[in-house]
């Protein structure tokens, strides 16, 4: 009787479990969370931060961190066009919906891993840089191991549950870090609210904390049913910085609200001004198919040849000399080498000379205003009585005004004339055409200005909020001036966020900015008047 009860209990019980299954019912995923300071790395809040759990597609950050070095490193380059297997185009959805033998830019493949989170992405990306996502996945945990992320392992590329694949929300906070300050010129990639992923246009899957959390610039959710909604965000106010890591949510709103209760507290309890400590980048260690030299005694050789290496091919982009107005450096140049020769001069009129020194004096005639003057010039040169020079600063004045309005480019050097020590200075006495009368108050020209019909534009694309995009024409101007100089950075404000847009330059200019930007791999487009 009793084993009878027993085996019945037994029933019922899988019985129940049977029907959670089939009716979509599971235990709730365990949380954990962790909270630093990632000027410094000190942590402020952390809860079962060491327990392995899922990670689900926070893993594209392991995987987007791992391309980003291939990239400085030159096993791969952004625009390296990939080949989509049947393997990656078979990845269930989240996806971008590849198609096997579909050929796209590696650029692509990592916006639509970053933004989208998926999954066929994240597969080919694997593939191109190491062959096979098993190969890539043992990179992946060998890159963890690097970075002191020791209870990560990395089963596959895009985070869909998988026996032994497993991290922290400490190690997956470690990770964040090293993506902001190892690879800062690509951290944008996790601010934007869409972007063009090749074949379509994508929607970041953190925008609802981007658009409602002040300061959030990214980076990754995830989430699956073993993992439940994980999240690892970065916020930035002021000097500070906040990175919280939250796993185990309910579901995203849930998960959203927790991940801003967890930066307030950072922002609270984070000192106003710290000393920044950047984490160490870890050693490269190349792909698993080029193997480094073991560890033994090294085999030392004689040198028969010395081989030189050939430089690799570079394509310099043409770009037409510009007419650019003289600025303040240049004007202050000119007036130190306009005062360098004016002490020559004196220098040499102060030496004795047999013969009584010329001055120069310059005559003009009065005229009186007409609608349309004729326009006459005679130049006549005499001898003239010894006088008094003339003040320094009056002969460096004039010269700085008719250097002013010489000047074409900048580029070109004024030529200083000193003139011999024998011979004498003549007078030169101008008359000057008749023209409209002038302003007797002085006119100072501070700078030489002018857009014209430049109404083209770049732009950066759009971001979570205007901070971000304000902060990111800042910072890309100071990286590019020589093409951005004397551009307008303007943010608008519109569906989908804040749109980042440098404008006031010609077509030519705008073509060329982008060029040199998308080589300093910013995402840019040029935009029509």
């Amino acid at each position: 009787m009793t084993r009878l009860k027993s085996v019945l209990r037994s029933g019922v019980f899988h019985f129940f479990v049977a029907l959670m299954l089939l009716t979509g019912v599971a235990m709730a995923a365990p949380y954990a969370a962790m909270v630093i300071d990632a000027r410094s790395g000190e942590v402020l809040h952390s809860r079962n931060a060491d327990t392995r759990l899922h990670p689900a597609s926070l893993t594209k950050m392991m995987t987007l961190y791992v391309a980003f070095e291939a990239i400085a490193n030159g096993e791969i380059s952004l625009d390296t066009q990939v080949r989509i297997s049947r393997n990656a185009a078979a990845e269930p959805c989240s996806c971008l919906g590849l198609r096997a033998g579909q050929r796209i830019r590696l650029r692509y493949l990592i916006r639509a891993a970053a933004i989208k989170s998926g999954n066929d992405a994240a597969t080919a990306i694997g593939e191109a840089i190491e062959g096979s996502e098993a190969a890539f996945a043992r990179r992946m945990t060998r890159t963890a191991r690097a970075l002191g992320m020791s209870r990560t392992t990395f089963r596959n590329a895009h985070g869909l549950t998988e026996a032994g694949h497993l991290s922290t929300a400490r190690d997956m906070t470690t990770l964040g870090r090293h993506l902001f300050y190892d690879y800062p010129d690509y951290y944008n990639l996790f601010s934007r609210i869409t972007t063009d992923a090749g074949v379509r246009q994508v929607t970041n899957t953190n925008r609802r904390l981007l658009g409602s959390y002040r300061g959030a610039d990214g980076i990754k959710t995830g989430y699956t049913r073993a993992a439940g909604s994980n999240l690892v965000a970065s916020a930035e106010r002021g000097s500070e910085r906040i990175i919280a890591t939250m796993f185990g949510g309910s579901s995203s709103a849930a998960r959203n609200a927790r991940v801003a209760e967890l930066l307030d507290m950072g922002f609270q309890r984070a000192p106003t001004r710290v000393a920044v400590r950047r984490p160490a980048r870890p050693q490269y260690a190349g792909s698993a198919a080029r193997p480094a030299t073991p560890a033994s005694t090294p085999t030392v050789t004689a040198v028969t040849r010395s081989l030189i290496p050939v430089l690799r091919p570079v394509q310099v982009a043409a770009v037409e000399p510009e007419v650019v107005a003289p600025d303040d450096d240049l004007l202050q140049a000119l007036e130190a080498e306009i005062a360098s020769a004016v002490e020559e001069i004196q220098a040499a009129e102060a030496a004795p000379e047999p013969e009584a020194p010329v001055t120069e004096e310059v005559v003009v005639a009065e005229v009186e205003a007409e609608s349309e003057p004729e326009v006459t010039e005679e130049v006549v040169v005499a001898e003239a009585p010894q006088e008094a020079p003339q003040d320094d600063a009056d002969i460096i004045t004039a010269a700085v005004a008719a250097a002013i309005g010489d000047v074409q480019d900048v580029d070109a050097v004024p030529a200083r004339f000193v003139p011999a020590e024998d011979t004498p200075r003549p007078v030169i006495n101008t008359i000057v055409p008749e023209a409209r009368p002038v302003p007797q108050e002085p006119v100072v020209i501070t700078r030489l200005s002018g857009s014209g019909n430049q109404d083209w534009g770049v732009s950066l694309g759009k971001y979570g909020s205007q901070f971000e995009a304000e902060r990111v024409l800042l910072r890309t101007a100071l990286a590019e001036t020589s093409a951005l100089n004397g551009t307008l950075r303007r943010v608008r404000s519109g569906n989908g966020g804040y749109e980042a847009r440098f404008t006031g330059l010609s077509e030519d200019r705008a073509q060329l900015a982008c060029r040199r930007l998308q080589a300093r791999a910013q995402d840019c487009e040029v935009v029509r008047p």
